[in-house]
């Protein structure tokens, strides 16, 4: 069974329900198929603007902005599609959304800070892709983070990042995470501000989480290939066998997710948004219908994962 159809599978077994926030579009409807019974139960909004679980949204949106939008302002949100799926998850009338079909990732960001907010503990949203790559005769899955959000983190919120990767690695993909800060330099082979900030979040993240295998900084070869890590990186922990790879800034994330999704046939389910007190999912806005049921099975284990 290759890693998407246990995906499916796992996300099938839990019975969630998943809101659709643009279910007008063709993409999207076609994905309702797809998930509808395999992946979870599918609330649909087709016209926000009429939608009768509007009222509950609008409530809470009141209540959580203490009172400064005016009744129009609150009226005019909920009646977007994207903030009312945020809402219906917020308000337990769904476990997870999935938005971004027909806008930006901001505008799916923005909803869900104001409706559901952060997880505890958490002070930055961030975003993975999980990478599925030919490797020998099978695949192996990688998460790239973050791909999708942060331009340019400090090395506290590389940290962070690393972390909530980390933790969603378990239940999304069911195995241990194995973290490489990647850098153009490996263990001190080239320095600089860039380097040195790559270094710190490897120790920050090591400091919290010392039950994780974790090193930094390193090159991608040294984090992916054993043999190299043997001779440029002897004695770090992950010895190339790293499954979650933390990129220094947005640019080179982005550019490595779309280089490996383009020229070497790996598949990309994403962007996940990690941190969130409740799972909403973005997707590209020309993701296709299987492309958004992979995100909303990885929405599915999210929300089994918060609601444990």
């Amino acid at each position: 069974m290759t890693f998407r159809e246990e995906l499916h599978r796992r996300a099938g077994d839990l019975g969630r329900r998943v809101v659709l926030a643009e279910a007008g579009e063709e993409r999207v409807r076609e994905a309702a198929r797809l998930i509808e019974g395999r992946i979870g139960q599918v609330v649909a909004i087709d016209h926000a603007a009429s939608d009768h679980r509007r009222r509950a949204v609008a409530d809470l949106l009141h209540e959580r902005t203490g009172g400064a939008l005016t009744t129009a302002e609150i009226e005019r949100l909920v009646g977007d599609p994207v903030w009312l799926a945020a809402g219906l998850v917020a308000t337990g009338q769904a476990d997870c959304a999935v938005a971004g079909a027909a806008c930006p990732t901001a505008n799916v960001i923005r909803a869900a800070l104001r409706l559901i907010g952060p997880a505890p503990g958490t002070t930055r949203i961030s975003s993975a892709f999980y990478m599925i790559v030919p490797w020998g005769s099978g695949e192996r899955v990688l998460t790239f983070t973050d791909a999708g959000v942060n331009p340019d983190p400090d090395a506290v919120e590389m940290a962070e990042i690393a972390r909530a990767a980390a933790h969603d690695r378990r239940y999304i993909v069911g195995d241990e995470p194995v973290v490489a800060f990647l850098s153009y330099s490996t263990k001190g082979s080239a320095d600089g501000p860039r380097v040195d900030k790559v270094r710190m979040a490897a120790e920050q993240f090591q400091a919290v989480e010392p039950d994780i295998v974790a090193d930094g900084e390193l090159q991608a070869d040294a984090a992916l290939v054993p043999s190299i890590a043997e001779q440029k990186a002897p004695g770090s922990a992950v010895r190339g066998n790293a499954n979650v790879l933390v990129f220094p800034d947005l640019d080179s994330g982005n550019i490595a997710y779309k280089l490996v999704n383009r020229l070497a046939g790996g598949t990309a389910i994403g962007p996940i948004l990690q941190g969130l007190a409740k799972p909403v999912a973005d997707v590209s806005r020309g993701a296709s219908p299987s492309d958004i049921a992979d995100v909303a099975a990885v929405a599915v284990l999210q929300a089994a994962r918060l609601n444990r």
